[in-house]
Order: C-alpha cells, then structure tokens, then sequence
C-alpha cells in the first residue's frame, strides 16, 4: 500500500485525522483541491480580485471562496489547504441541547456528554478566545438586543491571535511546536483569508504539526474515483484511489493505494463525490446517501447605512451574537474596507409568493425609493457601510441532494418546510437595525427573485444512524459496507445546530480518531 489513510479534503474534520492518525503511527496523504496559501499576496486584497478570490479554476480563477447554486439553496464554502478555516468568520459556539437530541443521531449515544472533552481539545487547538473589542458592529447588535424582548447580546469566541496588533511572536499554542503568530490589526478581512498571519486557520495548528510527523498533503489535486481492493474471502483490504490535477483542463491522472479513506471535502465536495462513487465503484453505500442535507434556516441580510460616519469593516469577521431566543440567533458578518463586489448582486428585500409576484414588488421599491436604491448601489464603500446580519434557526428541516440522469446535482424537498429566502423573524430583525443605523436592507438578488436562499453552512447528506437503512455512517463515522472509510466533515452532521457548525465538526472528528487504534496496536 502507498498509504495507511488518504484524506480527501483539508478542512476541520480531514485537518483533524491527518493530525491525530499521524500521532498513532499511521502514513498519511491529504489531497486538497485548491491551493497552499502560505504568503499574505497569496490571498485577494479585496472580493474584487475574482482571480485570488473565487474558486473558479478553469476559467483562471483559483480562490478561497466557491458558490454551488442548487434548487433549494446557494451554498458557500471555501477551497484551499484549510477548507473552511481560510474563509469562515472565526467564530467557535457550542449547540445548545437540542442539537445533541434531535436527528438521526440522537439515539445512538449521549453525544453532548461524550463530546464535552472533544469540544475542549478543539478550542484549544483552535486557539479559541473571546473577543476582546467592541467595534461598531458589534455596538448595533448590543443595541439590537435591547430592542427584542428577551433576547441576550454575547461576545464571540473566535480563532484568532489577537496579542498586540501587529507584534509577531513565538508560537504561542503548541510548546513552540507550531508556527509564529501575529496579534491582529482588526481590519475586517477574516472572510478573504488573512493577510496578517492571525488567523488560526487549520495550516497553521492541525495541519502544520501533522505535516511535522509525516504526513503529506498535495494541493491542487482532486480525487475523481475511489475503487475497492479485493482479496478472495476477505472482502476489502484497501482502496485504489484515482486523483487529477484540479487546475487544468486536460489534467495528468495518477491512482495510489491506500488501507483506509477519509471524505472530508464539506459537503459539496463529499456529496458529489460519494453520489458519483455509489452508481458505480461503491455500489453498496447507503440508501441513505445525499438524505438529510440541512441549511441551518439561514437567511444573509445585508443592512448599508446612510450615515457616512459609519464604518462596519473594522473588527474581525464576528464579533458578536445575539440569542433571540433558544432557537434563533444573529450575528453581525463584515469585510474588510473596499470589498463591495457584493453590491452588484443586491435587491431589495422583499416577500411574495411567485418571481414574478416579487419582480413586481422589486420594481414598486425602485420606483418608491429610488434614492435610497441609488444611494445604496453608489455607496461609496460597500463593506465599510454596510452590516450584514447572519440569521440562524436550529427548526429542523432538510433536503435530499441526489444525482440525475444527466450527471447533474440537484436538490429535492424532504422533511419539514423547504428553506426559504422570506423568514419573518430574520426581517423583522433587518428592519430594527435600518432603524438603528439608519440604512436600507437588501439581499442577494437570486434570494429576492427566484426565493432561493443562501447558506454559508450547508451540512449532512452522510449522517449517522442505526444502521445502513438509517443512515451512511455509524456512530464513530465509519462507512456501512466499506470497511476504513469514513466521512468526516459537515456531511456528518446529523441535526441542525442553529450556530455556526466549524467547532461542531472539529470535536466530532476528534472523538472519531479517538477510537481508531494506534497502528502498532491494529489490524490494519
């Protein structure tokens, strides 16, 4: 075999298992479709430089940040060495009980017991710390909360070296184990990958030191097809995987053996993956396959003010949240100054029943403020006005996300209310804070048009359950019918957390690897 495991994908659940199987003895390969990121000009300056921005490869553009536009919803993720890490907001919460209680995972152990120590193990290997300024962002949602009757303003825990601005110091985490650190200028641009070498994106913790025991991680490759090895009576003994250069139009093809694979490429990337595999190299997966997929009840509301003397692109991405109550939450999102691609994609906010019903309530706002429309278009700097309001709901709903007959990926409806762009609360909180900043709410215009809402966590669609007509994986994140493979990212989740899902992910993958055996101690 080349490999004890290979790692499809670098974000918080694949960064976890090259680290801790490096620990236990065990050869490791990550493949990472997109890039290293290593230098700061490796990363845009602004969301204008589509080329370092978006991730859009054969058309030259080789960033951080992907869309996938399905039916049911817009997904956003990130691409690079460090998935998510490179691109999320930071921000490290813990689900409240219902999370651990409901799904279908919920029978099968006492998950938020069994998850405490792994929580802990992932902050600090995360460097999670809790925000220690107030910008003006932050100063609207303290104000927000006042204005809601019970709800609760609470400063975030984040990923990020604050120290002093700017000071460069020894590696501050890991005994000197990892690599210096730098206290963060709050510019803002967290979401575009830092430049200042503060953020604890996964290259610079789990990452690094897996790469210090051994293990090798090639970017800009991606893996295409995953076929079993077989050995008469003994079933699987190990895999052959099939990888290409992600970058090229005509790529160069290798296949290496491996005793074990890890899908960890987010959900995007292990549900397109496995979807493919199951019609033909991994048949006996799971019925269950592409069910479950959640959204979080998300909705992305961005408020621009008409206040010249308001700035919301200083900070760090998330600042802060503000509990609505147990099952709603809203935190405050920010770019950092010049970043305003995202005004060329904005409508206003409105709610009808049909696209042509909401066209007409679009061109009636055009019509009835075309100076607020205008003013909100020619806004000096989008990002350094606007606030943008993430809007979160544990109410558990979910879509399926199959494979047609044409190769394409489409979603379908499944339990509870299909994900919607018009959620009542997460306006009525937009229009409190126009009020407060004195500014107009706008959304994304496929969200006003088509009603198709946008998530920046898209999750399951390889959840746990009982057995393999239950779910994909089991309780430790083993694949059904294949044995040493596993799923370890956001497709795993198996409810809706209601809050942002990276320290979710991370613990869950750390109580996976705890269970695998060191290799002097294996079978394998």
């Amino acid at each position: 075999m080349d490999f004890d495991y290979i790692i499809i994908g670098s974000g918080f659940g694949g960064s976890v298992c090259a680290l801790r199987l490096s620990q236990k003895g065990y050869k490791v390969l990550v493949i990472e479709k997109g890039k290293w990121f290593s230098k700061p000009d490796d990363f845009p300056k602004s969301t204008w430089d589509l080329r370092k921005w978006y991730w859009l490869p054969k058309l030259g553009g080789k960033g951080i940040f992907q869309m996938s536009f399905f039916s049911h919803v817009t997904a956003l993720s990130g691409v690079g060495v460090g998935g998510g890490s490179l691109v999320y907001a930071n921000t490290l919460p813990i689900p409240k009980a219902e999370f651990f209680n409901s799904g279908s995972w919920q029978s099968l152990a006492d998950w938020q017991t069994e998850l405490i120590p792994h929580y802990a193990t992932a902050k600090k290997m995360l460097g999670a710390e809790v925000h220690p300024y107030m910008s003006t962002s932050d100063k609207v949602m303290q104000t927000l909360a006042g204005d809601m009757n019970g709800a609760s303003f609470e400063k975030s825990e984040v990923a990020v070296y604050f120290g002093k601005p700017d000071e460069t110091v020894a590696d501050p985490y890991f005994d000197g184990q990892g690599p210096n650190r730098t206290g963060c200028i709050l510019c803002g641009g967290c979401m575009l990958g830092c430049r200042y070498n503060a953020k604890n994106t996964l290259d610079k913790n789990y990452l690094y030191l897996a790469q210090n025991l051994g293990a090798e991680i090639w970017a800009e490759q991606e893996v295409y097809d995953v076929k079993p090895l077989l050995s008469n009576n003994l079933g699987t003994i190990g895999y052959e995987v099939f990888i290409r250069d992600s970058m090229s139009w005509f790529p160069q093809k290798i296949k290496i053996t491996t005793k074990g694979v890890i899908f960890s490429g987010g959900v995007i990337g292990t549900m397109k993956l496995l979807l493919k595999l199951k019609k033909k190299s991994l048949p006996n997966l799971s019925s269950a396959l592409g069910h479950g997929v959640r959204t979080n009840s998300e909705s992305l509301i961005g408020v621009t003010s008409f206040d010249r003397d308001n700035t919301f692109s200083d900070g760090i991405a998330i600042g802060s949240i503000v509990h609505i109550d147990e099952k709603r939450k809203v935190e405050p999102v920010k770019y950092s100054a010049g970043s305003g691609i995202w005004r060329l994609l904005m409508a206003p906010m409105v709610t009808g029943g049909s696209a042509w019903s909401r066209l007409g309530l679009i061109f009636k706002d055009y019509l009835t403020n075309p100076i607020d429309n205008l003013k909100v278009f020619f806004v000096d700097d989008w990002s350094k006005r606007t606030h943008i309001l993430l809007y979160m709901e544990s109410i558990d709903s979910t879509i399926a996300m199959v494979r047609n007959k044409f190769g394409f990926y489409v979603t379908k409806k499944e339990k509870g209310p299909v994900p919607t762009a018009f959620n009542p609360k997460a306006q009525e909180v937009a229009h409190k804070v126009e009020s407060i900043i004195n500014g107009k709410a706008m959304v994304i215009n496929m969200e006003s048009i088509m009603g198709i809402p946008t998530t920046a966590h898209i999750l399951g669609g390889a959840c746990m359950g009982k057995d393999e007509s239950d779910g994909v994986i089991d309780k430790y994140n083993r694949v059904y019918n294949y044995p040493q493979m596993y799923v370890c990212d956001g497709s795993m989740i198996s409810a809706n957390p209601g809050v942002n899902p990276s320290l979710s992910i991370t613990a869950i993958t750390e109580l996976a690897m705890s269970f695998i055996p060191n290799k002097e101690n294996s079978n394998t």
